[in-house]
């Protein structure tokens, strides 16, 4: 069985600010609010969350 993923792409529909957690979301099947509190969560630990977030939208396109 053979289950078709959508490419990583930024949707212009369902995005807030880059579009970043809603293309995560789609792209592996989640809903885009997990995928943005997911977020918010995993900015209150150390580490380079921020920056990550702008390298994935320079480099993940739009759709």
């Amino acid at each position: 069985m053979t289950t078709y993923r959508m490419p990583l792409a930024r949707p212009k529909d369902s995005a807030m600010i880059a579009g970043v957690c809603a293309g995560l979301a789609q792209r592996f099947g989640m809903k885009p609010s997990t995928v943005r509190i997911l977020f918010l969560v995993s900015c209150l630990l150390p580490g380079p969350q921020f920056l990550v977030y702008l390298v994935l939208w320079v480099l993940i396109p739009k759709r």
